[in-house]
């Protein structure tokens, strides 16, 4: 199990990444990974706290969480020697410096600067690979540093994305808890209920989710680490990732234009718990009031999209037993995405 050993969510939070890294022992050089905005949004600021605590530090901007991006980072550390990584974005620039921290053995550190999905602190990473997202093993930060001042001021909608990630917990859950029934899948009751209390916990202060408000991003960041730990107790993303999170990486490869993932999570919860016969209702009206996509009109793809994607589902993670079972029935897709609103 590999947990974080230290959060710091706070304003200012960026300038004591030095300090705190100090705390933790580290040694050699400070990798950070970023991309071109976040450079500029948080990148410098971790170099400047870093060097001002006596740390070399180099900069390597990527282009997308691919296996390219990897490439590239794994060749940098092996040819220049002794470093430890700084994951410095919104999700992409973070799994790829987990994902090498863990295929490297190095030690990592997740600054996110937006607060959009549970990724920020779990052990696992969402790598393109070979043209195809894959959710694969990765290091659990050493440490997560969130500067509340910055995240506060991205777009709401990386928020309220986050947000629908987390809700999306409850019918992960429930997938996870029919195939420990039916498929005697390992299944963990402390990272479950976890998970499900995160869930429920967002949902019931929905209404306290705002744009630029501090609290409402300490609210949701403190439920992503929450999320984030469930996974790595677990020691797989089944508390975090079940119909719902097939349904979304459907959407991505049918979507002419995708959504941010966690509204695709969120609009899938919507659905699957439906399927599983629970509140779907009531899922719907948290994603409602926090401002989140909660049909395809709001998601920005086709009501044929929505289909397609319920259709193809299941064939995501073919080794993952779901509600989903063996596949949906066109009749059955269409009727399951009406009842619930999804389309028209």
């Amino acid at each position: 199990m590999e947990l974080p050993r230290g959060v710091l969510i706070d304003r200012d939070a960026v300038p004591r990444v030095g300090e705190v890294c100090r705390k933790f022992h580290l040694s050699g050089t400070g990798l950070i990974v970023c991309d071109r905005i976040t450079r500029k949004i948080a990148g410098e600021a971790v170099r400047e706290s870093l060097d001002g605590r006596g740390f070399e530090t180099e900069i390597i901007e990527i282009e997308g969480a691919t296996d390219h991006s990897t490439d590239i980072v794994r060749e940098f550390v092996k040819e220049q020697g002794n470093f430890f990584l700084l994951g410095v974005g919104g999700g992409r620039a973070i799994d790829v410096a987990k994902y090498v921290a863990y295929v490297e053995d190095l030690e990592f550190i997740s600054i996110p600067t937006a607060a959009s999905h549970d990724g920020i602190a779990s052990s696992r990473a969402s790598i393109e690979m070979d043209g195809r997202k894959k959710s694969i093993m990765a290091k659990a930060p050493l440490g997560v540093i969130a500067d509340v001042g910055i995240i506060a001021e991205s777009p709401y909608r990386l928020l309220a994305s986050g947000c629908a990630d987390i809700i999306s917990n409850c019918t992960a859950v429930m997938d996870w808890k029919l195939a420990h029934r039916l498929k005697d899948v390992p299944f963990s009751e402390y990272a479950a209920s976890l998970s499900e209390m995160t869930a429920k916990l967002l949902m019931d202060r929905a209404e306290d989710i705002r744009a630029s408000l501090p609290e409402s991003v300490r609210i949701v960041l403190k439920a992503l680490v929450s999320s984030s730990v469930a996974m790595s107790i677990a020691g797989s993303s089944r508390p975090a990732s079940g119909s719902e999170h097939m349904f979304a990486h459907a959407l991505d490869a049918v979507a002419e234009r995708p959504a941010l993932h966690g509204e695709e999570t969120g609009v899938g919860t919507i659905m699957m718990m439906y399927l599983h016969g629970g509140d779907w209702k009531r899922i719907r009206d948290s994603l409602l009031t926090i401002g989140a996509p909660v049909d395809a009109k709001s998601l920005g793809v086709s009501d044929e999209e929505v289909i397609q994607a319920l259709l193809m589902a299941h064939r995501i993670r073919p080794e993952r037993y779901t509600i989903l079972g063996s596949g949906l029935e066109e009749k059955a897709a269409w009727k399951i995405a009406r009842t619930t609103q999804v389309i028209d």
